[in-house]
């Protein structure tokens, strides 16, 4: 089954099913999104359940408080599980208006109401030019139709973004774990949040690599995240979130990422 749609200018989003999971393209073979048929809110990728691990920094009475942002709708897996499943106030920035149509029309994106605002806009501009410190969940994934790169990959970028965080704020990235390019882009975070405060997940089996990036959070002894991730899989058991294997898999940026990083002046 394929399907498409179309806007001028656009990548046009395209759409596939196979073995009870449909999948959002952009005019190409890569996937960009994806939602189990019978079980839409489950979170179907791997690299979009590690996206979640920002739960983990988070008081378990606090989880689900506050503003969620999503820089990237891909199959609005993640702005569905914190709208309807948090409860969170929720903005999604997309610039591509064809993946917006996709999302209502295949992948359950509910319209607009007073706790969802899906927004037509360039992430870039629309983070220089939002109120300051309202999230308290950032979530980043910008990939082009051809998935090959983060097309927004710079200081100035990842500086709006941790503006846009309140203090305790938490921010998650998707970046390409394996590519030579993750140094590099850790590095820019690292730079602006502080090597203290940024932290990676091991690589998934196709390559991505989920940076979380904190403003102002200080790291609960391993007891208590222990006891974070417990809470998080037996509330969300239906949902596909293996948040202690998330806790097994995080570790601090790598020494050689930490040592070329240099104060921003």
């Amino acid at each position: 089954m394929n399907k498409s749609k179309k806007a001028p200018g656009w990548a046009p989003a395209t759409l596939s099913e196979f073995d009870g999971v449909r999948f959002l393209h952009l005019d190409s073979i890569w996937v960009q999104g994806a939602m189990r048929i019978r079980k839409p809110q489950r979170l179907e990728l791997e690299y979009v359940q590690r996206m979640m691990a920002w739960m983990l920094w988070r008081d378990s009475a606090e989880l689900a408080q506050g503003h969620a942002i999503q820089l990237g709708l891909g199959a609005a897996a993640i702005t569905r599980f914190c709208h309807k499943l948090l409860r969170m106030k929720t903005t999604a920035v997309e610039i591509n208006p064809t993946v917006i149509s996709a999302c209502r029309a295949w992948f359950h994106l509910p319209e607009d109401d007073q706790r969802l605002s899906v927004v037509n806009a360039d992430a870039a501009q629309w983070v220089a030019e939002a109120e300051p410190q309202q999230a308290q969940v950032l979530n980043v994934d910008l990939y082009d139709h051809e998935a090959a790169s983060p097309v927004l990959d710079d200081e100035d970028f990842y500086a709006g973004c941790r503006a846009l965080l309140a203090e305790g704020g938490l921010m998650t990235v998707n970046l390409f774990g394996r590519d030579a390019s993750f140094a590099r882009s850790a590095g820019r975070i690292a730079r602006v949040f502080g090597s203290d405060q940024v932290w990676s997940l091991a690589p998934t089996k196709e390559g991505n690599t989920i940076v979380v990036a904190a403003r102002g959070v200080q790291v609960p002894e391993r007891e208590e995240l222990e006891r974070r991730a417990a809470n998080i899989e037996s509330q969300f058991k239906d949902q596909g979130l293996p948040a202690r294997k998330w806790l097994r898999l995080v570790r601090p940026l790598p020494l050689s990422v930490i040592q070329n990083i240099e104060p921003r002046p």
